[in-house]
């Protein structure tokens, strides 16, 4: 099992997709990663030696912010359009979608599963 940025990544699948569960890496920045350390694609995990892994480990450190540092930033930049009031940060505040995305219907992700309005009865 080895482990990159404080996460295991399975051992079976290839190295380019493994990569993929590191929050903060996704399929480009994976390839790239592969690329510049020197190990083909179609290599596995498990087929990794101790140096491949510490050269991997090395440059996800140097070149890209990942994991816990990720999620602190992206927090710290939500809570700031928050405490300024602007629209994105009012949405964020009130749970409703960020980006334009229509309310009446289909905005179940972000307001949670429906609730039933008191005093309003189905008519035929």
């Amino acid at each position: 099992m080895a482990r990159i940025a404080g996460v295991n990544i399975p051992t079976q699948k290839r190295v380019e997709i493994a990569l993929t569960y590191i929050h903060g890496i996704g399929r480009t920045k994976a390839s790239e990663i592969c690329t510049k350390v020197g190990i083909p694609a179609a290599r596995r995990v498990n087929d990794l030696t101790d140096d491949e892994v510490l050269r991997i480990r090395e440059s996800i450190d140097r070149d890209h912010i990942v994991e816990g540092d990720l999620r602190r930033e992206v927090a710290m930049n939500i809570k700031r359009l928050m405490d300024l009031g602007c629209y994105r940060g009012l949405r964020h505040r009130k749970g409703l979608p960020v980006r334009g995305q229509r309310t009446s219907t289909n905005a179940r992700t972000r307001k949670g599963p429906a609730r039933a309005i008191a005093g309003k009865k189905k008519t035929k």
